[in-house]
């Protein structure tokens, strides 16, 4: 189906931003024009003054409001049609636009660092810096892991190429790797990232076990370069965290996000604390598979088919509306005025960017891009969506600019609360047994993936970088050797661990970005504590979501997710989420007697 065909009301209205590409491109010209006219290079040097500082910070602020409007319209114009080139053009003079406003206040954030702590202390302290207190206070703090002028030149420097081994991995990853062609359905196809997955979700068992072995056959002819580059990016870690004067890169990749590493160290603990329920649920799954042997490739099966709800756009978003009613009748009244108003893209479209997401920026509401279809999976995925949406809708509304922007630490708890609520509603409103273990499933598998299976990941990050600041070299065989063994520990012995899993690690992109994937479980965790205690506690408990929803980026995320009810600094909420694991696991098993 072509764009031109698709219903108005199932189209995203951007004329609320722009009236028109015209409109845009006017904008762009003047916004261009405007920071050339602006000055703010002029700041340099001055920002010791508070009268010169509020004036930068207001001038840049505006400027920056203008731009995230332009940079949001041209990127969902282009998402709607990826072959249209003028909206290839958009994003291409944003992102030179954009580069150039981040070149041009370079200068910012190290003459900030600069400042005396008596200074910057002042500026905290005083009222006319409310909006910016936060920021601030990051900068004081991070004062002691600042550099003399020289050498934050020289790091900056070193930035140029440091940063490339993510680079390096992708190239690898996706034009180096030479998948072959393999059988699925009865006929040839091309190996892909996204095949693999699909095969080992829905394959034959003797076509998950070939696309398994030739998929990771790929990576072992590959395994010396990617080893190189993993061990090439954990020592630049190490050369930033020795240089920066932090205990270890751990402590310094949190110390970034403002959270303490005590948060980690609770996560990985706790897990290991419920990883028989884990071993529990991969030993039921063998058994309803009916296997002599459970293979590596058989985990990602279902064990429950043909109950999906196969309901158009309208009904798939009521039943969202009612599953997500415990969260009160103005989230309810936001999740309607989001359809009347068309912030939803919901039709698959040719030429449209697949998936699904949401965005938007201060001045617009948020938008979410859909490709739906009429299964289960994609109302979750309308929740999933629309949480992130409305967290950003309640974070613009309760914060000033410069505080709205929550962290990605955050990012993924509102989205699933909202799909956690609306599996319990599914669940208690269903008589259907087929689609009562089908939840029960998704919910396990949900929790599975996001939080054991990151979890996992997190760990194998630790030991790598510890055996690297301990000054053993990383190779192909001690980090292949350390991470069969995290699989052995987390999957237990109802499975085979297949040689070729020991070479996991090296297809995992987010590797790159160092003690990023815990924040996968933590999100999952805080969101099964928060929905329990919306379930139980009720208006105070949803009062008590929304100031977190409301919290953008005003203080530290841990304290903002506090205001939730939710203290990742003790085990309460790690213990919450690992028995809901182990009481859903519980059910399922009965109904699957």
């Amino acid at each position: 189906m072509e764009r031109k065909d698709v219903q108005e009301q199932y189209k995203w209205d951007l004329t609320v931003i722009f009236p028109s590409d015209e409109a845009w491109e006017e904008e762009f010209k003047a916004v261009e024009k405007d920071f050339a006219e602006s000055g703010l290079t002029g700041f340099q040097g001055k920002l010791g003054e508070k009268t010169e500082l509020l004036g930068f910070f207001r001038k840049r602020d505006a400027l920056f409001r203008r731009m995230e409007k332009l940079y949001v319209y041209a990127n969902m114009r282009h998402d709607e049609d990826i072959r249209i080139s003028k909206y290839t053009s958009y994003t291409a003079m944003m992102g030179t636009l954009v580069s150039k406003m981040m070149a041009d206040m370079a200068f910012v954030e190290p003459e900030l660092t600069a400042l005396s702590e008596e200074k910057l202390k002042s500026y905290i302290a005083d009222p006319d810096f409310s909006e910016y207190d936060y920021m601030l206070e990051k900068i004081e703090k991070s004062k002691v892991h600042v550099l003399s002028e020289g050498e934050e030149k020289i790091l900056a420097l070193a930035g140029d190429f440091s940063d490339g081994f993510h680079t390096v991995f992708s190239m690898l990853d996706n034009a180096n790797l030479n998948l072959p062609k393999g059988k699925f359905n009865g006929e040839e196809v091309q190996m892909s990232h996204g095949m693999y997955g699909l095969v080992l979700h829905s394959g034959t068992r003797e076509e998950r076990e070939t696309w398994f072995k030739t998929y990771y056959r790929a990576y072992i002819n590959l395994i010396d370069a990617i080893t190189q580059t993993y061990y090439g990016n954990v020592k630049k870690d190490i050369f930033y965290k020795t240089a920066r004067k932090y205990g270890t890169c751990m402590e310094m990749a949190m110390d970034g996000e403002d959270v303490s590493p005590v948060v980690y160290n609770n996560l990985v603990e706790s897990v290991h604390g419920a990883l028989p329920a884990m071993h529990k649920y991969i030993s039921l799954h063998k058994k309803i598979l009916g296997f002599d042997e459970q293979h590596m490739y058989d985990i990602y099966m279902p064990l429950v088919s043909d109950a999906d709800i196969k309901v158009p756009f309208e009904e798939a978003y009521e039943l969202v509306v009612k599953g997500l009613a415990p969260l009160g009748e103005d989230y309810q009244a936001l999740l309607r005025r989001g359809l009347d108003e068309r912030w939803i893209d919901v039709c698959e479209t040719e030429g449209k960017r697949s998936g699904a997401y949401s965005t938007g920026v201060y001045d617009t509401h948020p938008y979410v891009l859909l490709n739906y279809q009429q299964t289960t999976n994609e109302i979750f995925t309308i929740a999933h969506e629309m949480g992130h949406s409305i967290h950003t809708y309640k974070s613009t509304a309760g914060q000033p600019y410069a505080k709205s922007e929550y962290t990605i630490f955050l990012a993924e708890i509102a989205s699933t609360v909202n799909e956690v609520l609306l599996l319990k509603y599914l669940y208690a409103s269903t008589e259907d047994k087929q689609l009562k273990k089908y939840l029960l499933n998704y919910y396990i598998d949900m929790i599975r993936t996001t939080l054991f299976r990151q979890t996992q990941f997190a760990q194998f990050e630790q030991i790598a970088h510890a055996k690297a600041e301990a000054g053993e070299p990383l190779t192909k065989e001690n980090l292949c050797d350390a991470y069969y063994k995290l699989n052995e520990q987390y999957y237990g012995e109802g499975i085979v661990h297949d040689k070729e899993i020991a070479y996991e690690w090296a297809r995992i992109p987010h590797f790159y970005r160092s003690f990023y994937v815990y924040k996968y479980s933590t999100g999952i965790i805080s969101a099964i504590s928060i929905v329990k205690r919306i379930l139980a506690e009720g208006d105070k408990a949803v009062k008590d979501y929304f100031e977190f929803l409301s919290g953008g980026n005003s203080t530290d995320p841990v304290s903002i997710l506090k205001k939730a009810g939710v203290d990742l600094t003790t085990k309460a909420p790690f213990e919450t989420a690992m028995k809901e694991f182990g009481d859903t696991l519980d059910e399922f098993e009965k109904l699957m007697a």
